[in-house]
């Protein structure tokens, strides 16, 4: 029966050297490899988990990290074990025959480089938008205020306004500017007043 496996993937972090009760090392890493597709849930790699033994496995350790770009020449195998709650795992991963470093350490160095710098500006980018829209909302609320405010004056001074227009005119008063009211002399006065006739010497001296 035919097991070959031949993969080329980046470590997704910093492989993991130990050593057997019989003093045997042996190192796990875990690649991802990138797919041509995207799945439905949005995955766009495939994360495979490697285990290589003895010298190798201490070179692998030494000498590669987060980023390493490597190809495994294996075969697949399956184990099982029982983890701290006593359940049983079951786990499918590939056996390194050989493992190459397919870039140098200065390589690794600045694809990490880059990478750290795309994730700080994804962050850059998200972070002004959000400060964007809430300044955008600021400024939204303030001209909301001024605009309540306006119409509140607005109010204020049509009500004034309808007030006076509206305020009752005292039914006693003449809409003339000046109330000229004629004296009829002979009318207003009692006929009863004494008048003196200078001539026929009333006035007594």
């Amino acid at each position: 029966m035919m097991n070959r496996v031949v993969i080329v993937g980046r470590m997704t972090r910093d492989p993991e050297l130990n050593r057997t009760s019989g003093g045997n090392s042996v190192c796990h890493f875990t690649l991802a490899l990138d797919r041509n597709f995207k799945s439905g849930d949005g995955q766009q790699a495939d994360f495979i988990p490697v285990v290589v033994w003895n010298k190798q496995a201490e070179n692998v350790a030494q000498y590669c990290g987060k980023g390493s770009l490597v190809g495994v020449d294996g075969r697949l195998r399956s184990r099982s074990y029982d983890n701290k709650q006593g359940q049983r795992v079951y786990v499918v991963e590939v056996q390194a025959d050989s493992v190459q470093f397919l870039e140098t350490r200065a390589a690794r160095e600045r694809y990490q480089a880059n990478a750290q710098s795309r994730v700080s500006n994804d962050n850059f980018y998200n972070g002004n938008s959000y400060g964007n829209n809430q300044q955008a909302n600021s400024y939204q609320s303030q001209n909301n205020n001024y605009s309540q405010q306006s119409n509140s004056y607005n109010n204020a001074a049509n009500t004034n306004n309808f007030n006076q227009n509206t305020k009752p005119q005292n039914p006693n008063q003449n809409n003339d500017f000046y109330d000229m009211k004629t004296v009829d002399v002979d009318k207003d006065f009692d006929e009863a007043v004494n008048s003196y006739d200078i001539m026929d010497d009333d006035i007594q001296f």
